[in-house]
């Protein structure tokens, strides 16, 4: 373990201690700030000469100064002549940006993959991406890890009886199914159509979610928009409580507000993304991948299979 160092990037700096925690390792010293412009000034405080090292930084609001971060210091490690240098990406921002689905947008997913081996990432190490084809954007190894098994651990000591998964929309029924197997569960799907980017017109549910127990399983939450009105429609469907277990948490515009005044009655979100204190609530509960994160970079730093991880998952 002593070629192995650790650093962290302003986006997320307690869940790169909780990794650091478990793997009882120091947090690599390295200097993250801003000149009098608005410019990021990054300095390795350590030597990493020959070193394998993993950068934490989730690439969260504010995306393009957290994005930008992590490249400069991608570029800091890269000529500081670091052996290997793992870029560990909890929350993926612009994965949602991932094909054409209009005429001349951008594919920006790829053009982040692109900075991202150019800046210096020898590999990348990430969680629960929006779309799966966003592995094939890259030219280097990817690592793609789910946080399945953390709100299993979390559920399960819940209890909860008469239990259904359910996906929000169609587009993540993949996910659901793979939860719903994990827990021995039904499976129920919210058809839905999108009004605006923001609003959203349920249809009608699939499946039996009649005097149920629910858990609404989705990869982020940003407006809310979403599970708030599936939440509505399982509630008129007969759904008794629900669940919402979300592995990103975005929480963007009113998304805090939309959650109180729904009939979702606990949202479970991962420390993929800090939670700031203006984005607490009653009904959130943060449960954490730092164990999840910790083993995986133990495992790469040591050359073995981190399939082990997925254990029980089938997507």
């Amino acid at each position: 373990m002593d070629k192995l160092v650790i650093f962290s990037g302003n986006s997320n700096k307690k869940l790169a201690e909780d990794i650091c925690k478990y793997l009882k390792k120091p947090l690599g010293k390295i200097l993250v700030s801003r000149f009098s412009d608005g410019e990021i000034q990054v300095q390795i405080e350590e030597n990493v000469r020959g070193k394998d090292v993993f950068i934490i930084q989730s690439t969260s609001h504010p995306v393009n100064e957290n994005l930008m971060e992590l490249l400069i210091i991608l570029d800091a490690l890269k000529r500081a002549s670091a052996q290997r240098i793992t870029a560990v990406i909890p929350y993926f921002g612009y994965a949602r940006q991932d094909r054409k689905d209009q005429p001349r947008v951008p594919i920006t997913a790829k053009l982040v993959a692109n900075l991202l081996t150019v800046a210096g990432a020898s590999r990348v190490l990430t969680l629960d991406l929006h779309a799966g084809q966003v592995q094939g954007f890259f030219d280097i190894p990817l690592d793609h890890l789910y946080a399945i098994n953390v709100f299993f651990n979390y559920f399960s000591k819940k209890n909860i009886e008469n239990l259904a998964i359910v996906s929000p929309d169609v587009g993540g029924i993949k996910m659901a199914r793979a939860y719903a197997k994990k827990f021995g569960a039904d499976l129920a799907i919210v058809d839905k159509r999108r009004n605006t980017p923001t609003s959203t017109e349920v249809m009608h549910i699939l499946g039996d979610v009649k005097d149920k127990n629910v858990i609404l399983v989705d990869d982020i939450i940003s407006t809310g928009s979403s599970l708030v009105e599936a939440a509505k429609a399982l509630r008129q469907a007969g759904a008794k409580k629900i669940y919402a277990a979300v592995t990103h948490g975005v929480l963007s515009c009113d998304a805090v507000e939309k959650l109180e005044n729904s009939f979702i009655d606990l949202l479970v979100i991962t420390n993929s993304i800090h939670l700031s204190k203006e984005k607490q609530s009653k009904k959130i509960e943060v449960v954490s991948v730092g164990k999840l994160f910790a083993e995986a970079i133990k495992r790469i730093h040591f050359e073995k299979s981190i399939s082990v991880l997925f254990d029980g998952i089938r997507r």
